[in-house]
């Protein structure tokens, strides 16, 4: 049994050096790659102007720290932060010095359901993220009446598969499962898998963080999907034990 991981940067190879010394076979081939986007000088006066602050991944808040580091600015005191998970929360928490609350379930579906976000009602809120993605958070708040704006900390680059033994390797090398932290990453690798590896790889186990990818991977004609309920490497990790 190989594992492929599409996971990127260090976590990515953080997860192939667990599995590894577990006697699991990996390959680490990530999909995208992480980009900081340039420094804004307008990200503090976002933050400061921000009832609550909500970070999607622990991506956005590292980018933001190094916006702030090279702008000379400190994170406000005065908003309430919220993460979409563990992992995020405990490194906003970190770089911001205040108490970070999350969903025991990291997802979208679950942070709306915080009771920080019950009531917000001509709130300002700030969601911090890569380029594109959890629409539904900000569509919800501003159903709930909330004032909604994104800042862009950074931005996911594709990573072209250009080599069609890559797939050949993959399948020489007996992969049987494969792990996808994104729906973005699942949506790339689906297209632009050639044709003739598209039914290998449709019967591949896939270990996805969350229910609306489980979904998504269906629909796309993967049979064999496991929810992990988190993208941490440790919950990953468990999972793919034999």
């Amino acid at each position: 049994m190989t594992v492929l991981v599409t996971r990127p940067g260090p976590e990515g190879q953080s997860l192939c050096q667990q599995l590894a010394d577990e006697g699991i076979q990996a390959i680490h081939h990530p999909l995208i790659r992480i980009v900081d986007n340039p420094p804004s000088s307008n990200l503090s006066t976002l933050l400061k102007n921000s009832d609550i602050i909500i970070a999607v991944s622990y991506h956005a808040v590292t980018a933001a720290q190094n916006i702030l580091s090279k702008t000379a600015s400190i994170w406000p005191s005065s908003p309430l932060y919220l993460g979409v998970g563990q992992k995020t929360a405990h490194v906003l928490s970190k770089v911001c010095k205040q108490k970070v609350n999350y969903p025991q379930v990291s997802d979208s579906e679950h942070l709306l359901k915080l009771t920080e976000l019950n009531d917000v009602n001509n709130k300002s809120i700030l969601i911090l993220r890569g380029n594109g993605g959890r629409e539904l958070i900000r569509d919800s708040l501003l159903n709930r009446g909330a004032q909604v704006s994104y800042c862009e900390t950074y931005r996911r680059e594709y990573i072209p598969i250009s080599d069609h033994n890559t797939y050949q390797a993959w399948i020489n090398e007996k992969t049987s499962k494969v792990v996808i932290t994104s729906q973005e990453q699942l949506e790339y690798l689906r297209s632009i898998t050639p044709d003739e590896y598209l039914a290998w790889l449709s019967t591949r186990q896939l270990f996805v963080p969350s229910q609306r990818i489980v979904e998504r991977a269906q629909q796309l004609g993967f049979a064999d999907v496991t929810n992990t309920h988190s993208a941490t490497n440790q919950i990953l990790l468990a999972a793919l034990r034999p």
